[in-house]
């Protein structure tokens, strides 16, 4: 995958990277592992996701933990016409919308946003690329 972090000041870092996604707990979640950079480099993020479909509220139980940086979410995820919608808290207490667009059997785009409040605009933070490769 192909990582871009906008940061406040306006400026842009790119990275490359590699995750990893994989039916678990048989086959009641999904499980996928977000790399950064692509390894054999030394990680700057290394957090997995568990996904857990729940049918009472016709959506997916998220949590996302990355114990590299102390960063973990905890999110409600559906379907929003072809994308997948996100939403919930992170650690540091912002309002977090994560969302899969773009997708198709080989790749996704993901973007990342968050805001304070209700009633800020979502900043766009994270946006990663991914496609699939042969194993």
């Amino acid at each position: 995958m192909d990582t871009v972090h906008y940061l406040d000041d306006g400026t842009i870092q790119k990275w490359n990277g590699e995750c990893h996604f994989g039916w678990v707990l048989e086959g009641r979640a999904i499980q996928d592992v977000w790399i950064r950079p692509k390894r054999p480099a030394p990680s700057t993020m290394y957090g997995t996701t568990l996904r857990i479909f729940d049918p009472g509220i016709d959506g997916w139980h998220i949590i996302w933990n990355d114990p590299l940086n102390r960063d973990h979410s905890r999110q409600i995820g559906r379907a929003e016409d072809k994308d997948i919608v996100q939403l919930g808290n992170d650690s540091r207490g912002l309002k977090t919308r994560w969302r899969f667009t773009e997708i198709t059997a080989d790749s996704f785009h993901w973007i990342g946003e968050e805001r304070s409040s209700e009633s800020d605009p979502w900043q766009i933070t994270y946006e990663h690329l991914a496609r699939r490769t042969k194993a």
